[in-house]
């Protein structure tokens, strides 16, 4: 069995919570697109990353079902245990720094994939949405192939402290049916609404987000090595 370590990105203030990340430091053992593919499907986290090159942070994301030129999550979590300066990833250079706690990336929006950011009015609302069965129209009130399309529902808990509560359903069809914490969902929103963000994702996960000059966005989050 190919060795992986498994750690919990945008954990909560408590340090609970928070979304698996498998990452496999030796990325050599597998070096084919393929047998990566397969050992994502097997291990069933929402991304796993393989390590090309752990001193100049190369790395590559799959999906249990695709391979991504960027991910959030992953690039806060890998960039917590690697401890570099920058991470390099398809879709660009993704720079990172460690602040005390927090773990921090810089990346920009357009490369993260698209997603329906959906604005409820509420929080209750948006703690209230049920995922829906495939092929159904749901209760939030549109087409299945548009809430199955990597939908990002969200809500203001304190519009004037830039706090957010959100939810994430990427439906992929890979098992995954609501992310704990999607980084690259929450690098939109900023873009989107131009201001630092504090997110609550999922059962209280939590995403720091800031805008910085010439169009890069920086997301921050606590991470914590589960085995």
């Amino acid at each position: 069995m190919t060795d992986y370590d498994v750690l919990r990105v945008f954990c909560g203030p408590d340090g609970g919570y928070g979304n698996e990340l498998g990452v496999v430091r030796e990325g050599s053992v597998l070096p084919e697109p393929a047998g990566r593919q397969r050992l994502a499907a097997e291990l069933g986290f929402s991304e796993t990353v393989f390590v090309d090159d752990p001193e100049r942070g190369v790395i590559d994301i799959y999906t249990p079902a695709a391979r991504l030129p960027f991910a959030g999550h992953p690039c806060v979590g890998t960039a917590w245990l690697l401890d570099v300066p920058e991470l390099v990833t398809p879709a660009g250079v993704v720079g990172t720094r460690l602040d005390g706690e927090f773990t921090w990336i810089e990346a920009r929006a357009q490369w993260a994939p698209p997603r329906t950011l959906r604005q409820y009015a509420s929080a209750a609302e948006v703690d209230a949405l049920k995922v829906p069965p495939p092929g159904e129209r749901s209760e939030m009130g549109v087409p299945p192939d548009e809430v199955w399309g990597r939908l990002y529902a969200w809500a203001w808990q304190d519009e004037a402290a830039g706090r957010v509560r959100a939810r994430a359903f990427p439906g992929r069809g890979d098992g995954i049916d609501e992310d704990e914490a999607t980084g690259a969902a929450a690098l939109l929103l900023t873009d989107l609404l131009g201001r630092a963000l504090n997110i609550t994702q999922g059962r209280g996960s939590q995403l720091l987000t800031a805008p910085q000059p010439h169009g890069w966005i920086e997301i921050g989050g606590r991470v914590s090595l589960e085995r």
